[in-house]
C-alpha cells in the first residue's frame, strides 16, 4: 500500500490486513497449538512467559511486514521468539526441560524477567535510534558504504584457496570435512587441550575467508578497462572457491548456524533480495524453514543416523537440547544467586586474544561455567546472550547492553536500506551475514564465537575501499524510496573508481 505525503512522492505504508495475519499466526495460534498439546500447569513464571510470547510474535510480525528489509531485526525477534518465546513456553507449561537441571519456580520466575528485561531494553534501543534516523552517523554510514576493491578481493581468493591447501591436509584430509560433528567432536576430546584451539582455530581461519572470498567475488565490480582480464580471473576463480566452500562450510561438520549462515548470507546478499517485498518473502521462508526443518537437521551429527521420526513442536521444543537456550539462562540465574555477580567476565569476550598464560585470571566460557555448576559431564554448552549479560551485573547490565545493540541494529537496517540500489558495498555483504550469525551470537557463549566473529567482521573491512564523498542525503525528511530529483542523485553517486556496476 502507498500513502503520498507530498506531490510527486509515495510513501510505502505497512499492509495492516498482512500485520494482523502474522500477528494472529505467531500470537495465538502457534501458541495455543503448543499449549493444547500439553498438560499446561500455569504460574507466575508462564504468566510473564505469555508476556514474552506477545512481545516477540509481535514484534516479528512487524518486521515481516515492515516496508523496509530489516535483516538485523528479524535475526534477533526470530531467535527470541523461537528460543525464547515458544520454548519455553512448552517448557514452563509442562516443567519439562531438555536438560536434566531443573530449578525452583522462583528461579524460574526470575529468568522470564530477566529475558523480557533484555527485549525491552531492545525495544527501547530500537525505538530511540528509529527517532533519531535523520542524524548524520560519523562512523556507521562511511563504514557500511565502503565499497570492494577489485584488487583486494582477487588477492582474498588467492588467499582463500592457499589456506586450503596448506591447512586442509592438517585438519585431516578432504574426507575429516564430511565426518559427523560426533566424530570431530570426539577427536578434538581426544587431542590436547592446545592441539584442540589450534585446531579449531585453523578450522575457522579456512571457513571465513573463503565464505568472504566466494561472497566479493560473486559482487565485485568490473573495470571499465580491463574488464575482459576480470571477467577471465573470476570464471576461474569461482568454481574453485565454490568448491572450497563445500568442503570446509558443509553443514556436515560445520555446526548448522554457521552453514546456515554461509548460504542465507549467499542469498539475501542478491539484489532481488534487497527490496522490502522480496525480503519479506524470503524471511518469511526462513521463518517456516526454523520452525518446520530445523529440528530434523542433526541427522548429520551423528555416526548412526536413525530415520527421522516426525513429532510434535511441543516435544521437540523439551526434549531436544538444541532449544537449551532458556535452561541456561535458568542455569546462569541459579549461579548467580549461589556464586554472585562477576563485573571482570565482561572483559573476557573483548580480550579474548589475551593467551592464559600472559592473563592467569581470564575468565571462563560461560557455557563452560555454567555446565560444571549443573553438573554436567559435558561441557560443550550454550550460554545466551541474556544469562551473560546478567551474570556480569545483574538486570542494569542486561538493560545498558540489549539497548545498546538494539539501537545500533536499528541504525544498521536502516542505512542498509538507504544503500540497497548500490552494488558491493558492506551494507550490502556484511549485514546480511553478520543478521544471520546475530543467532550464534544471541545463543552465545560469546567466548566461544568472539574470534570467529572478529574475523567475519574485519575480512570485509579489508577488502573494501571508502566511498570518497558522502553517499546519503544529510535528512531524512524524502521518504527512503521516493526517487530523488536528477541533481540529487548526480550529487549522491558514488565515485567508481573506474569500475562500471
Amino acid at each position: 500500500m502507498l500513502r503520498g505525503n507530498r506531490p510527486g512522492a509515495m510513501t510505502p505504508v505497512r499492509g495492516i490486513a498482512a500485520l494482523c495475519c502474522w500477528a494472529l499466526l505467531l500470537v495465538v495460534l502457534l501458541p495455543v497449538l503448543i499449549l493444547q498439546s500439553l498438560d499446561a500447569r500455569f504460574g507466575a513464571a508462564l504468566a510473564v512467559q505469555c508476556v514474552v510470547v506477545v512481545h516477540t510474535g509481535a514484534a516479528l510480525a512487524r518486521v515481516l511486514t515492515d516496508v523496509r528489509a530489516r535483516v538485523i531485526a528479524f535475526g534477533f525477534w526470530l531467535f527470541s521468539y523461537v528460543w525464547l518465546g515458544l520454548a519455553p513456553l512448552a517448557m514452563l507449561a509442562t516443567d519439562a526441560y531438555p536438560r536434566g537441571f531443573v530449578v525452583d519456580a522462583n528461579t524460574a520466575f526470575v529468568t522470564t524477567a530477566v529475558v523480557e528485561t533484555g527485549l525491552l531494553a531492545y525495544s527501547a534501543g530500537s525505538a530511540l535510534a528509529s527517532w533519531r534516523s535523520a542524524r548524520t552517523s560519523t562512523f556507521l554510514e562511511p563504514a557500511l558504504a565502503r565499497r570492494l576493491s577489485p584488487g583486494r578481493v582477487l588477492l582474498l581468493c588467492g588467499l582463500a584457496l592457499l589456506l586450503a591447501v596448506v591447512l586442509i591436509p592438517g585438519q585431516g584430509g578432504l574426507s575429516a570435512f564430511f565426518l559427523s560433528r560426533q566424530a570431530a567432536n570426539e577427536a578434538a576430546a581426544q587431542a590436547a587441550p592446545a592441539g584442540s584451539a589450534d585446531r579449531a582455530m585453523a578450522a575457522w581461519a579456512l571457513s571465513v575467508p573463503a565464505f568472504w572470498a566466494l561472497v566479493a567475488l560473486l559482487h565485485v565490480p568490473r573495470f571499465t578497462k580491463g574488464d575482459r582480464t576480470l571477467r577471465g580471473l573470476r570464471w576461474l576463480l569461482l568454481p574453485l572457491l565454490i568448491a572450497v566452500n563445500v568442503v570446509v562450510n558443509n553443514p556436515i561438520s560445520q555446526p548448522r548456524f554457521w552453514a546456515g549462515t554461509v548460504l542465507l548470507a549467499l542469498v539475501f546478499s542478491a539484489s532481488w533480495l534487497r527490496g522490502p517485498r522480496a525480503f519479506r518473502f524470503g524471511a518469511a521462508a526462513v521463518a517456516a524453514v526454523v520452525l518446520v526443518v530445523f529440528p530434523y537437521s542433526d541427522y548429520f551429527r551423528y555416526d548412526k543416523r536413525e530415520p527421522v521420526r516426525v513429532v510434535s513442536l511441543a516435544e521437540q521444543f523439551t526434549s531436544n537440547g538444541d532449544y537449551d537456550a532458556f535452561q541456561q539462562i535458568q542455569t546462569g540465574v541459579d549461579y548467580a544467586r549461589t556464586h554472585g555477580f562477576t563485573p571482570t567476565a565482561a572483559l573476557g569476550p573483548p580480550l579474548f586474544f589475551v593467551p592464559r598464560a600472559a592473563w592467569p585470571g581470564k575468565p571462563d566460557d560461560a557455557g563452560i561455567l555454567l555446565a560444571r555448576h549443573a553438573g554436567y559431564t559435558f561441557t560443550n554448552l550454550s550460554a545466551p546472550l541474556w544469562v551473560e549479560t546478567y551474570m556480569w551485573a545483574g538486570f542494569p547490565s542486561v538493560i545498558a547492553v540489549f539497548g545498546l545493540i538494539g539501537a545500533v541494529g536499528r541504525r544498521i537496517d536502516h542505512l542498509r536500506h538507504r544503500l540497497r540500489r548500490r552494488r558491493g558495498t558492506l551494507a550490502a555483504l556484511l549485514v546480511p551475514a553478520f543478521g544471520f550469525y546475530q543467532l550464534v551470537l544471541l545463543r552465545g557463549s560469546l567466548m566461544a564465537i568472539v574470534g570467529p566473529l572478529a574475523l567475519l567482521v574485519c575480512i570485509p573491512l579489508l577488502i573494501t575501499r571508502k566511498a570518497g564523498r558522502r553517499v546519503l542525503p544529510p535528512s531524512a525528511a524524502q521518504p527512503a524510496n521516493a526517487p530523488a530529483p536528477r541533481a540529487q542523485r548526480d550529487a549522491l553517486s558514488l565515485p567508481t573508481g573506474g569500475a562500471r556496476t
